[in-house]
């Protein structure tokens, strides 16, 4: 998944931000309301962890804010009030899942990817196809023809953006933003550069190559 935490504290914030990076997700950090609202509003989250307590707007209110434009980003709020009415006021303005303080980062991490393999169920498959090739979205496996392929993070995050647009040109900017943090100053080689390691791996040994260059605008990924 691609994550956002909005905590103003820098040690919580390391902490947060390092193990969901370990655990496999690709990780942006704000330090306050108003940014963090900016940047979620854009789109391009699949969740939000957020504190209850930030400057410029309350976590409370960015949820509420949040909600009249995006209904699909998982939200999950930390908190050190663990009263019943604190939680409820969360929940009600559009948290999926509301944690308080202290909390251990296993807990946090099997929360929000429980919300995650909720909402797949509900709204993503979990299996996408193109041809003989395989991606299990909640299994985080690919093969080709029945033969496993071993992919590192960036790689599957890249093959999974081009078999949701499967058909479809993306563009090396859609490839960065599915695969480098938002503050990563990338550029388009580094994604040439993956996909051609991805290319080794998908299509190196197959008959059809799956993965096509789009001269001029990207790469897509279609069947022969």
């Amino acid at each position: 998944m691609r994550v956002l935490v909005a905590e103003d504290d820098q040690r919580t914030a390391d902490y947060l931000v390092r193990g969901l990076t370990e655990s496999g997700h690709i990780v942006d950090r704000v330090a306050d309301g108003e940014m963090a609202l900016a940047m979620a509003i854009e789109g391009i989250y699949d969740a939000l962890v957020l504190d209850r307590k930030l400057p410029g707007i309350d976590g409370v209110t960015l949820v509420r804010r949040l909600r009249h434009r995006d209904r699909r980003t998982l939200v999950l709020m930390l908190s050190g009030v663990a009263t019943t009415a604190a939680r409820v006021e969360g929940l009600q303005a559009g948290c999926d899942d509301y944690l308080t303080k202290p909390y251990s980062f296993s807990e946090l991490l099997a929360r929000l990817e429980a919300l995650a393999r909720r909402r797949g169920r509900s709204h993503r498959q979990t299996v996408l196809r193109v041809g003989d090739l395989e991606l299990d979205t909640e299994l985080r496996t690919v093969s080709r023809a029945g033969r496993r392929i071993e992919l590192q993070r960036r790689e599957y995050l890249l093959l999974e953006n081009l078999l949701r647009h499967a058909g479809q040109v993306v563009t090396r900017s859609m490839l960065l933003e599915a695969a480098w943090t938002y503050d990563f100053e990338a550029h388009g080689h580094i994604v040439d550069m993956h996909i051609h390691r991805l290319r080794q791996k998908i299509d190196d040994g197959f008959e059809h190559r799956l993965i096509h260059t789009v001269a001029g605008a990207g790469y897509t990924l279609r069947e022969p």
